[in-house]
C-alpha cells in the first residue's frame, strides 16, 4: 500500500466520527491523578484524568484533547473501553497497540476491536506518537495515582 494510499484511508469516514466524539473535554472533578502527553512531532496534546479503585481498577476516565484526527480516535476509543479495567488490562492494551504498529501484531481482543481502525498508521512510522498517545498519557496518570497510593 502507498503512502497516499494509507493516509487517505487514516481519515475515514470512522476515524472522522471518532474524532468527534472527544471534542469537548470531559475531566475529571476529583481525579486520583491526571497526566499530560505532548507529540514532539505534531504538537498534539493530551491530558488524562484516572480514577482508581483499591483493587486497581479505572473507575473514571476524564481527557481533555488538542490533537489529530488520529490521536483523538485513539483517545474515543480508549476512553470508551477503559472504565472497569484493571490497570494490567490497560497496560497489555497499550502493547498490543505497539505492537500492532511496530510489528503487525494483532490486535487485542473484546471490546478492543474498533483499535483496527488505526491499523493502517503502521505504514506510516511518523503517526505512531500520535496514536500512542492517550495510551502514553494514561500510563502517566496510572503510574501516578499509584504511587500517591503509596
Amino acid at each position: 500500500m502507498s503512502s497516499e494510499t494509507a493516509m487517505i484511508d487514516l481519515f475515514s469516514d470512522k476515524l472522522k466520527e471518532y474524532s468527534r466524539q472527544v471534542r469537548e473535554d470531559r475531566r475529571l472533578e476529583s481525579p486520583d491523578a491526571s497526566a499530560e502527553k505532548v507529540s514532539r512531532l505534531c504538537g498534539s496534546r493530551i491530558t488524562v484524568d484516572v480514577a482508581l479503585d483499591n483493587a486497581d481498577r479505572l473507575t473514571g476516565f476524564g481527557y481533555a484533547v488538542r490533537a489529530c484526527a488520529l490521536g483523538e480516535a485513539a483517545t474515543a476509543i480508549l476512553a470508551a473501553n477503559a472504565v472497569g479495567r484493571s490497570v494490567e488490562e490497560l497496560d497489555q492494551v497499550a502493547e498490543a497497540m505497539r505492537a500492532m504498529l511496530k510489528e503487525d501484531g494483532p490486535l487485542p481482543g473484546g471490546d478492543w476491536q474498533e483499535l483496527e481502525y488505526l491499523r493502517l498508521v503502521r505504514d506510516l512510522k511518523s503517526r505512531h506518537g500520535s496514536v500512542m498517545l492517550p495510551f502514553d498519557a494514561l500510563r502517566a496518570a496510572l503510574d501516578d495515582a499509584r504511587a500517591k497510593r503509596g
